[in-house]
């Protein structure tokens, strides 16, 4: 169903972005979303055109508003809710590339780790959580 005018977290939620509406909320409230460089409630109202910014996890989203929804959908009607741009895409993929090259934790270390490496292996796990 098409809206006029639709909550930032309500569209969220019909196109996708999140799973609840309380995580779309949470992440508005939280600064991962901006609508136009400008950091917003979860009440503003996302209106045709309007650029926005949505960080999940270590991926940020750089989306243009194409329609306006405030009820979930099949993923192919959210898909066309919105446009990723290309500029966006391209960093996604180059962080995606990234990751994959990475070396595993622990991987610096010569057979069995000792109680202490594990530890340090544990909180650089924990610091990636969390960052996340």
């Amino acid at each position: 169903m098409t809206a006029e005018k639709v909550r930032i977290d309500k569209w969220l939620w019909a196109a996708r972005f999140f799973k609840t509406r309380t995580l779309a909320t949470e992440a508005v409230q939280g600064g991962r979303v901006h609508v136009d460089g400008a950091r917003v409630k979860p009440a503003r109202e996302v209106h045709v055109g309007d650029r926005l910014e949505v960080t999940i996890g270590e991926a940020t989203f750089a989306v243009v508003v194409r329609g306006l929804a405030d009820k979930r959908g099949p993923a192919s009607a959210a898909a066309l809710l919105y446009e990723e741009t290309a500029e966006s895409r391209e960093r996604r993929e180059r962080q995606r590339e990234l990751r994959r090259m990475a070396p595993p934790l622990g991987a610096d270390l010569q057979g069995r780790p000792s109680k202490r490496d594990r530890r340090r292996i544990e909180a650089q796990r924990a610091a990636q959580r969390r960052a996340r």
